[in-house]
């Protein structure tokens, strides 16, 4: 049985010369306030966090199920269905529940995931075009291919075909849970390989969300969102640190961005750029305010838009939508596509010398880890209601099928694999197969 815990304290974390994927040594210190200051043990943290947080979505996930096929079906569908209104002065934002929280709730989950990338990219994995060549390949293929496989099983159906970024995404919290059953058999740097990956894979639904999800747009209210945002820059390059005045602008920033016709959670990701990574004291506000943030997000946002989310109805389920064009591109999107794709470009990027296996990292590891990212759930669930609210809604019952059969397929495989590829040695400490 995995026990997960809260990490307790903080920790100070360093790299003593080794070479390129050796593991990080950590010093727990209990008696430091700070936030978490190496990037080492924040991958360390986020990993209890997300692999907990997994454990919830899960949950959340089968109470969903068990509500739309149950005799609380109507009470489950008429509690999303329920009409949220906000109003001050002539500005109106009226929504059924369901829509605040993929527009609401998600916009907070965003501004983590852009909290994340900004601390990668200045002080993190991302920091070092080495150390993010290897994963920078893997997550490229594995956008790729799933996406090339959908295309290729809905190419004559053009609405079908906005469905095409479902399979492109990789839920970490599951992914992270899945490696956390093994504990200490997976070697830390396959763990960074995981996370950086997944780093790029959030990085590129931020932009298909932005390009090809957003609706007709309102170039006043965009005029709006524009100002906010300059404000949050201005903000930034004058060093004001307090968070506060970021939050006051991001709601301002969130409300435009709703009503331009871009979808709102992307003002999360914007607001979380002008987040300062340093204030004159040598302090992070950024990282102080990630680390707040995972728990809520982690444990409440994320089941939340499970639960949400993945209520399919199985009732009249029958051969015909098993083997829909979607359904099939979707789950082989998933199951067959991310791993071909992650493992094909690896290769290619070891092949040419750009990039090489971490030490202690086998190739059979990889392929467990590309299983996994086959995962797709909460972000592909996202896209899927994004794909399809702008035009039929026919496909989502398809959409959330492939998801679920494609990412119940991807566990099971990668389960499969890094068991069969991990061991532990006598002393307890990771240990690889050759």
């Amino acid at each position: 049985m995995t026990v997960f815990r809260l990490p307790q304290g903080y920790a100070k974390v360093s790299r003593t010369g080794m070479p390129q994927g050796q593991d990080l040594t950590v010093h727990a210190s209990a008696e430091s306030n700070a936030p978490p200051s190496g990037s080492a043990f924040t991958i360390r943290d986020f990993i209890k966090l997300e692999s907990a947080g997994g454990i919830l979505l899960f949950g959340a996930a089968v109470v969903a199920m068990v509500a739309a096929n149950s005799p609380l079906a109507g009470v489950y569908g008429s509690l999303l269905d329920t009409i949220v209104a906000v109003q001050v002065a002539d500005l109106v934002i009226n929504k059924p529940l369901l829509l605040w929280i993929n527009d609401g709730l998600m916009a907070l989950f965003f501004f983590l995931i852009g909290l994340e990338v900004k601390r990668e990219i200045l002080e993190g994995e991302l920091s070092s075009v080495r150390a993010i060549a290897l994963p920078g390949f893997g997550a490229l293929g594995g956008m790729l291919v799933p996406a090339a496989i959908y295309i290729a099983l809905n190419w004559q159906d053009p609405i079908a075909l906005d469905g095409w970024g479902i399979p492109v995404a990789t839920d970490i919290a599951f992914a992270l849970g899945l490696l956390s059953v093994f504990g200490r058999r997976i070697p830390t740097p396959l763990k960074t390989f995981l996370l950086t990956l997944a780093i790029f894979d959030d990085l590129a639904a931020i932009v298909i969300i932005a390009i090809f999800y957003s609706g007709d747009l309102a170039v006043p209210a965009l005029l709006v969102g524009a100002t906010a945002l300059a404000a949050g820059i201005v903000f930034n390059r004058l060093g004001v640190t307090r968070v506060t005045a970021y939050v006051l602008v991001g709601i301002v920033l969130w409300v435009a961005v709703l009503k331009s016709g871009v979808h709102a959670t992307l003002a999360g990701v914007l607001i979380a750029f002008c987040i300062p990574i340093r204030d004159p004291r040598g302090e992070s506000p950024l990282r102080k305010l990630e680390h707040d943030l995972h728990a809520p997000v982690a444990f409440v946002i994320l089941p939340v838009f499970a639960f949400a989310n993945a209520g399919l109805a199985l009732s009249g389920i029958g051969l015909d939508e098993l083997l829909h064009p979607v359904t099939v591109g979707v789950a082989a999107g998933l199951f067959l596509g991310k791993p071909v794709g992650i493992l094909a470009f690896v290769a290619i990027a070891a092949a040419l010398g750009l990039a090489t296996l971490p030490r202690g990292v086998t190739w059979a590891q990889i392929a467990g880890v590309a299983f996994a990212c086959g995962i797709g759930f909460t972000m592909s669930l996202f896209i899927a209601g994004l794909a399809f609210e702008h035009g039929s809604g026919d496909y989502f019952a398809g959409d959330r099928l492939g998801i679920l059969a494609g990412s119940l397929a991807s566990a099971a495989a990668a389960y499969l694999v890094l068991r069969l590829s991990c061991r532990r040695s006598p002393e307890g400490t990771a240990a690889t197969t050759p």
